[in-house]
């Protein structure tokens, strides 16, 4: 047995901070922004929307999309560096907010790899027969782990979730998956705080190396899809799309470069969406979805790398 993805989603909040907004906030530009990171703006949450209120949306459109009806899920991952709250998980939470009630539902924390974490997880419970169809989210709110004065960091994030459903099949859909981590990177890209006796210890804003980041992100990358492709006896040119995390334009042109890819086969959200961590690739494979770019039978490799590090790649045939 196979797992198959049947049903996309995503939602971005409705505030949209441009760059033009940033150049009053902090000492930037938007040439600046634009020309380091593609970046053109980002959405941010409202004050009283969490994580799990995100990805409830984006689940809503997914299970729509799937033609299936709440109760038949009976698997949730949520991929999310930023919780609603230290427990119970953010799958939980909205697995009480979707009505669900039958399966496990737990929380999968792999920073920006979050999502391709996620669905390799779920496709091993959905092949093996653990459970028949699987909800899988990305969902983030990285505007409250942002510090807004740090020029550096500030201008690269967004908010937004995106959801897939699993099912089970007889045919081919998700090929394989290929997951790594190297913590000896850990305080390359971090959120070093945590909390003790009710107070924050250490510093609760994004810190990142940014040159060290962006070397170690193309030299996994393409090593992530050339790995997916070696399991799969295929080669870059039966790739239809790539689908990378969207961290920046230039990690993926770089990346896309290395693998000999044109640039018309890869999926870029960035500039509208910003690094939204976990829920990019859905995000972006949700536009891809609808738009129809991705046709049936056609080669996917989806990929991120983030903090820890972790990286990996899931290759689908949709």
């Amino acid at each position: 047995m196979y797992s198959r993805i049947i049903g996309t989603g995503g939602y971005l909040p409705e505030k949209i901070l441009t760059n033009q907004d940033l150049e009053s906030m902090v000492d930037t530009s938007d040439e600046w922004i634009r020309t380091r990171t593609g970046i053109t703006q980002r959405h941010i949450a409202a004050e009283d929307q969490m994580a799990s209120d995100l990805a409830l949306e984006a689940s809503r459109k997914a299970i729509a999309a799937s033609g299936l009806q709440p109760n038949e899920i009976d698997l949730i991952i949520v991929a999310t560096t930023t919780p609603d709250m230290v427990f119970p998980s953010t799958a939980c939470i909205l697995q009480h907010k979707l009505g669900i009630t039958n399966g496990p539902a737990f929380d999968v924390q792999a920073v920006c790899s979050g999502f391709i974490y996620a669905l390799a997880t779920a496709d091993m419970f959905v092949s093996s027969g653990k459970c028949r169809n699987a909800l899988v989210v990305g969902t983030e709110v990285y505007s409250r782990i942002i510090d807004w004065n740090d020029r550096s960091t500030c201008v690269l994030f967004g908010d937004g979730a995106g959801a897939v459903i699993l099912t089970r099949d007889q045919q081919p859909g998700i090929l394989s998956s290929h997951l790594h981590a190297n913590g000896s990177y850990s305080q390359i890209l971090a959120v070093p705080g945590n909390i003790s006796a009710g107070k924050i210890q250490g510093k609760p804003f994004i810190t990142m190396e940014g040159n060290t980041v962006f070397k170690f992100a193309v030299k996994v990358l393409e090593e992530a899809v050339h790995e997916a492709l070696d399991a799969n006896q295929m080669q870059t040119s039966d790739i239809d799309w790539l689908i990378p995390h969207q961290a920046n334009i230039r990690i993926i042109s770089s990346t896309a470069k290395k693998l000999g890819i044109p640039q018309e086969k890869v999926v870029i959200t960035v500039a509208q969406h910003g690094n939204t961590s976990a829920a990019s690739v859905p995000l972006a494979l949700d536009i891809a979805v609808r738009d129809k770019r991705i046709q049936s039978g056609h080669n996917v490799v989806l990929e991120g790398v983030g903090g820890g590090f972790t990286w990996g790649s899931v290759l689908i045939r949709w």
